[in-house]
C-alpha cells in the first residue's frame, strides 16, 4: 500500500468516524508559551497552529479547552491520572495536543502519536554564571574590537606626532643644520610614556605638537580610567569564579542552587536514573527542596541569579530567545519527544501519524518552530562582550582624539605656510615654490641627508 493510498484510507476512516459518532473532537491543551497562549478570548501558539494544520489534512472539526487542573498528567499512588492524560482516560477529551512528553508509563495507558517535536533535558541560567574564565583576563575590560581601535589610535597618533614634528618650523626650524628630535621611533616612545602616565622627553615646542600631545594625554588618562573601572568591577564580581557548562559542573559546585518542576517528567528522570551523577543531582534537589511548581517560576528564579532551572531544552530555548541575558546549556541529555495523546485503540492515531510525518517532510513543522521561537536577541553578543566595553561605548573619546590629530596637523601646515609666505615675500618668490621647497627639505633627500650627517657627526 503506497503512502497516498494509506492516507486516503485513513482520511476515509476518520470521516466515517466523525459522521457516525461525534460531531466534533474535544481537544484538551495547557497554557505554556509558545505552545498555547491567550490572545483576548482566543488561543494562539505552536500547538494551536498544529491542530489547525492537522484538521485541514484530516477534515475533522474540533473544540478546544484548557485542562482543568493545569497539569500534564501523572499517576498517583492509587493509580489515578491527573492532568490531560487523566482527561483522555476518563473520556473527557478525544485528544491532548500540548508539549506532552512521550514516556513508557503514558504509552501504557493512552495511545501516543508519532512525535511532532524532539527535545531533551538541559538547564537554563544567566550568561554570567555560564561564562568561562579567560586566561587573558587582563584584556577582558575591553572587547576585541575596542583593543583593535586603541591600537589603530596609537599608530595614527605616533605618525601624527612624527609629521607635526617635521612640518612645523617651530619644531624643526632648519632642516639643513638642525637634528630632528621627533623621529618615528621617538614619536611612538613619547606617546607610550603618556599611556604609563610618565613623560618621555624631548617634548614638543610647537603649538601644533603640544595640541596633539595634550589630546593624546587626555585620551590616555580617560582610557586608563575606563579600563581600571571596568577591571575592578570584573574582579569584584560575585560570580566571577563560577563557570558552569555541563551537568557535571552543575553537580560539582555549591555556589548556586538548581531545580526542576515538581512531579514532572524531568524530575522523574533524575529520580529513577541509575546514573550516579543524575542521582546526585536529584538528591541535591530533594535535600534543598529546590523544586518549583511550574516552568514560569523556574525561569523567574534563574533570571534573579544563583539558580539554574532544569527543564525541556526546547522550552528553555524560548526563554533564551526572549531574555537576552539567559543561556541554555550546550549539553542535552535524555533525548525525548512531544506527542499527541489519544484514548487507547483510537482510530485517529494512524491518521495523525501520517499527517504529522507529512507536515515534517514538507517543512511545515520547521516553519512553525521558527515562527514561534523567533529570537528578539539577534545581534547581541555573548556574556563577555556584554561586560567588556565596546567601541561605541568609547565613541566620544575616539572622536575627540581624531579631531585633535586633525587640528594638530592643520596647525602645523599653517605654521609652515606662514613661514613660506614670509620667505616668499622677503625673497620675492612664489609662495607655492617656497612651500614646495620647504616640504622637500623636510621629507625629501635633503632632510634625510641632514639626519645622516648629524648621525655621522655624533659617531665621529
Amino acid at each position: 500500500m503506497t503512502g497516498s493510498t494509506a492516507l486516503i484510507f485513513c482520511v476515509a476512516a476518520v470521516t466515517a468516524w466523525v459522521t457516525a459518532g461525534a460531531k466534533e473532537l474535544s481537544i484538551t491543551t495547557i497554557k505554556q508559551e509558545p505552545y498555547t497562549m491567550s490572545r483576548g478570548t482566543e488561543l494562539e501558539g505552536y500547538c494551536i497552529d498544529l491542530i489547525s494544520e492537522l484538521s485541514k489534512k484530516l477534515g475533522f472539526k474540533y473544540k478546544l479547552h484548557l485542562v482543568k487542573d493545569n497539569r500534564y498528567g501523572a499517576m498517583d499512588a492509587s493509580g489515578n491520572w491527573s492532568g490531560m492524560i487523566g482527561e483522555i482516560i476518563r473520556g473527557e477529551a478525544d485528544l491532548a495536543v500540548a508539549p506532552l512528553t512521550l514516556t513508557a508509563i503514558r504509552e501504557q495507558h493512552v495511545d501516543m502519536t508519532t512525535p511532532f517535536m524532539q527535545t531533551g533535558i538541559g538547564f537554563l541560567l544567566r550568561k554570567d554564571l555560564a561564562s568561562e574564565e579567560s586566561t587573558f583576563s587582563l584584556l577582558s575590560p575591553f572587547s576585541t574590537d575596542t583593543w583593535v581601535g586603541i591600537l589603530i589610535a596609537f599608530l595614527l597618533t605616533g605618525l601624527c606626532i612624527f609629521l607635526v614634528g617635521r612640518i612645523s618650523p617651530t619644531e624643526w626650524a632648519e632642516p639643513d643644520t638642525e637634528e630632528h628630535s621627533f623621529t618615528l621611533l621617538h614619536s611612538f616612545w613619547y606617546i607610550t610614556g603618556a599611556l604609563t602616565l610618565q613623560g618621555a622627553g624631548p617634548h614638543p615646542k610647537a603649538l601644533s605638537g603640544r595640541l596633539v600631545s595634550a589630546i593624546w594625554w587626555l585620551f590616555a588618562v580617560m582610557l586608563l580610567a575606563c579600563y581600571f573601572s571596568n577591571f575592578n568591577s570584573m574582579v569584584h564580581s560575585e560570580n566571577k569564579h563560577v563557570s558552569i557548562k555541563s551537568f557535571e559542573d552543575l553537580a560539582n559546585q555549591d555556589v548556586i542552587d538548581y531545580g526542576t518542576v515538581e512531579a514532572g517528567s524531568t524530575m522523574l528522570f533524575f529520580k529513577n536514573s541509575n546514573n550516579p551523577l543524575y542521582r546526585r543531582i536529584y538528591q541535591h534537589m530533594e535535600r534543598k527542596k529546590t523544586f518549583v511548581p511550574n516552568m514560569e517560576e523556574g525561569v523567574r528564579r534563574a533570571q534573579e541569579g544563583n539558580f539554574a532551572f532544569i527543564g525541556e531544552a526546547v522550552s528553555l530555548d524560548l526563554t533564551v530567545a526572549r531574555f537576552c541575558k539567559m543561556t541554555r546549556s550546550q549539553e542535552v541529555i535524555a533525548m525525548r519527544a512531544y506527542s499527541i495523546a489519544a484514548p487507547p485503540g483510537s482510530s485517529l492515531v494512524k491518521s495523525l501519524n501520517i499527517a504529522i510525518l507529512q507536515l515534517s517532510e514538507s517543512g511545515e513543522l520547521t516553519y512553525l518552530r521558527d515562527k514561534w521561537w523567533a529570537s528578539s536577541c539577534l545581534g547581541t553578543n555573548g556574556a563577555h562582550a556584554a561586560e567588556a566595553l565596546q567601541p561605541h561605548d568609547l565613541r566620544g573619546l575616539f572622536l575627540l582624539l581624531g579631531l585633535g590629530l586633525g587640528v594638530g596637523l592643520l596647525l602645523a601646515l599653517l605654521e609652515l605656510l606662514s613661514r613660506a609666505r614670509n620667505q616668499a615675500k622677503d625673497g620675492k618668490k612664489s609662495c607655492c615654490s617656497v612651500l614646495t621647497a620647504e616640504l622637500n627639505r623636510r621629507f625629501g633627500s635633503g632632510g634625510e641627508s641632514t639626519e645622516q650627517d648629524s648621525s655621522d657627526k655624533s659617531k665621529a
